[in-house]
């Protein structure tokens, strides 16, 4: 039988000690998400797997908010996060600094998750797009990768969060 852990068993981080752990090799990008639920549910899965950082692009609001606060629990404190008007530009910037980009999105060519090897010792950035038109297609085209996430229902439809949380997962466990 199993017993749930409380809360002061779940040895948390502190900001702090958040804030000076080894991160995981991965950046998260957000392509014009609309809901704030969405992008406080991505702060916190971020904060599950120690993410490097989060960039908000476009549309994508930013903290403070309470409808980012509400589903992010405290997250938009511990990680580190930025705001860039323009995806494609940090796009560009990211590769000359030697980061991968990862688009994921449903599109020809892409390279199946369950398939995606990542390389060691390097540090992708993950592109999630808009809930209704996905990642810009300009971005796509720069990528260095499309990664998309099989599917065999009949919707072939995943919540922006979702999808955060499966990706993010995946590369983890890989790394």
């Amino acid at each position: 039988m199993a017993r749930k852990l409380k809360n002061s068993e779940l040895d948390r981080k502190t900001i702090t000690e958040f804030k000076t752990a080894k991160k995981t090799p991965l950046i998260i990008i957000l392509d014009n998400i609309r809901s704030l639920n969405n992008i406080g549910s991505v702060f916190r899965t971020a904060d599950a797997f120690l993410i490097e950082k989060i960039y908000l692009c476009g549309i994508t609001a930013t903290p403070p908010h309470k409808d980012i606060q509400k589903t992010a629990l405290g997250a938009t404190d511990t990680v580190d996060w930025e705001y860039t008007e323009n995806t494609i530009d940090l796009v560009t910037k990211l590769q000359s600094e030697n980061i991968k980009i990862l688009s994921i999105e449903q599109a020809e060519n892409a390279t199946m998750l369950n398939t995606f090897s990542p390389e060691p010792n390097q540090t992708y950035a993950i592109i999630f797009g808009n809930e209704v038109k996905g990642v810009q297609q300009e971005v796509v085209s720069a990528s260095d990768q499309v990664i998309e996430i099989p599917q065999y229902g009949s919707k072939h439809s995943l919540n922006i969060s979702v999808s955060t949380g499966i990706v993010i997962w995946d590369l983890f466990s890989k790394l």
